[in-house]
């Protein structure tokens, strides 16, 4: 609920701080004394359209701040998550305005847009008045209140109709992708067959670098293996020398001379086969042209696909799975439709069975409504909820087959028409304390803000608004606006305003009457005008007497 209202250079008002309760409030005071100023200022911390006259004459800024105390299973905590704002169980909405015009808007002192500060005022406030379109006169709303008076979950009807888009979409993706894909087929066929023929691996292009700068160093070493080849097996080489040196110890009976020299023979002839293994490149089956041409293919292939040659075997996958998915088409395309009628089956089904509870609840809803009106000078009205349903596929949405608005004639044998549009004034009013009692347990925002709702009645037509409004003030914390003394009387807290003059310019003031020789003495001026009479206070205070306060 709304505990605390801060406003400052709002128009007539120089500083105000009035706290919130629980309960009936009732604002009251002459006519002209500012208390549209009051519903303004709130509205710009909802969000409302700034404009730099609301900017008190001789001052630069105005600024509104509107705290609240909240559950912590309220909407508006979901909703600051979602933005990454700080949400806490006190949540306070600030609004500045220049006499430029520009504001700025505040969500628990973080800045957020004007958007995001209106939307959020929408979850904590709704004001009914002769100029308001927000709450149950948006008729976007309508459905979403007729599910929650019926009860209604519609989440998993939400979620079968994002599944059936989501299945159509994807049959749609594959007609198109099928269609570009023909134009194709003959590239699909040419670049699977090189791919395939090449059979590239990730990683492969790193390997053959290596290889190839491997074998381009031995390239550059051929000279120094001529050489040591030439020096082991030269006509004066190494292995020519130890012949002869085994020659010559073959004429001496020295064994063991003999002996280290054939193991010294026998390492020289390995070491000999080595390096013309070597220098022959016989000691791998890989040749720099073979290497080369292995790794220029790989990257030719990259460039032609524009990616890297790691990325190739994804590549020859990705054509392969195209070129399959058009020369089977058709039995892609057949799963692809049966998924899309298994979703509308599932759809239809849950449509089915919310739309047939809407139907019920529409005409329980009605009925509830136009036996408030009577009661509220509103005999005449009749009020109806216009349930619409659609079997053609091309009027459904996320809400199921129907399409739901809230109706009124306001006069007998005129046609209904939207209850924004019909409807005026107090009337309007009036038809939104009907909607509210009867919807009272549904709600999900705390204050309602009434204004005008008593315009052009009285009596007992009064004293039922009052009743209304204090049954809702059970639930909802209820400011109304009212001219009314029935009203005033039921209500829990007073304010009243007035204008006075301070330091030679004229201010709005807001003083709670916390005392009941203060709401007796306004109450009578209410029922008797400017010059307040003994009968006046006494009928007064009989009324605060007789009204159980909410």
């Amino acid at each position: 609920m709304l505990t605390r209202l801060d406003i400052q250079n709002v128009i007539l008002i120089d500083r105000l701080s009035l706290a919130g309760d629980r309960g009936l409030v009732a604002l009251t005071g002459e006519t002209g004394a500012g208390k549209s100023i009051l519903l303004d200022a709130l509205g710009l911390a909802l969000g409302a359209r700034a404009e730099a006259g609301m900017v008190r004459h001789g001052t630069d800024q105005a600024s509104v701040t509107a705290s609240f105390d909240l559950p912590p299973k309220h909407p508006v905590h979901a909703f600051l998550k979602e933005k990454d704002l700080p949400s806490e169980d006190a949540l306070i909405l600030r609004r500045t305005v220049g006499k430029d015009g520009r504001s700025k808007a505040f969500i628990n002192d973080a800045p957020v847009s004007v958007q995001t500060l209106k939307d959020a005022g929408a979850m904590l406030i709704e004001i009914h008045g002769q100029f308001e379109t927000q709450g149950l006169l948006d008729p976007a709303t309508h459905i979403d209140t007729l599910d929650a008076y019926a009860g209604i979950d519609a989440a998993p009807l939400r979620k079968s109709w994002a599944a059936l888009k989501a299945a159509q979409d994807k049959l749609q993706e594959a007609i198109t992708g099928i269609e570009t894909m023909r134009m194709q087929e003959q590239y699909l066929k040419h670049a699977v067959a090189e791919l395939e023929d090449l059979d590239p691996k990730a990683g492969e292009e790193e390997v053959l670098a290596e290889k190839r700068r491997f074998l381009m160093e031995r390239e550059k070493m051929a000279g120094a293996y001529e050489q040591a080849t030439s020096l082991l097996e030269g006509e004066e080489g190494l292995q020519s020398l130890i012949g002869r040196l085994q020659a010559s110890l073959e004429r001496l009976a020295d064994e063991e001379l003999r002996g280290s020299l054939s193991r010294t023979k026998a390492e020289i002839e390995d070491l000999a086969w080595q390096v013309e293994r070597r220098r022959s490149g016989r000691d791998s089956e890989d040749t720099l042209e073979k290497i080369e041409e292995r790794y220029f293919k790989l990257r030719e292939c990259a460039k032609k696909h524009r990616c890297s040659s790691d990325d190739l075997p994804q590549v020859f996958e990705d054509l392969s799975q195209k070129l399959r998915l058009i020369t089977h088409h058709d039995d892609a395309l057949a799963d692809l439709k049966l998924a899309v009628d298994r979703a509308r089956t599932a759809f239809i089904s849950a449509a089915e069975k919310i739309s047939e509870t809407r139907k019920k609840a529409a005409q329980k809803l009605t009925k509830a409504v136009n036996a408030e009106l009577p009661d509220l000078k509103l005999d005449k009205a009749v009020f109806a909820v216009d349930c619409l349903s659609s079997r053609e596929e091309n009027g459904w949405s996320a809400n199921g087959f129907d399409r739901v608005q809230f109706m009124v004639s306001t006069n007998p044998g005129t046609p209904p028409g939207a209850l924004h549009k019909i409807a005026s004034g107090g009337e309007l009013s009036r038809f939104m304390l009907a909607l509210k009692v009867i919807l009272a347990e549904t709600g999900s925002v705390p204050t309602l803000i009434f204004d005008e709702v008593d315009s052009g009645i009285g009596g007992a037509t009064a004293d039922a608004v009052g009743e209304r409004l204090q049954r809702l003030a059970k639930k909802y914390q209820v400011l109304v606006v009212t001219h009314s003394p029935q009203v005033a009387a039921r209500a829990r807290h007073h304010w009243h305003v007035a204008k006075t003059g301070q330091k030679g310019t004229v201010v709005t003031q807001i003083t709670p009457l916390s005392e009941l020789a203060a709401r007796t003495e306004e109450i009578a001026r209410m029922l008797s005008g400017a010059e307040v009479t003994k009968e006046a206070r006494a009928q007064a205070g009989k009324l605060l007497k007789n009204q159980n306060a909410a």
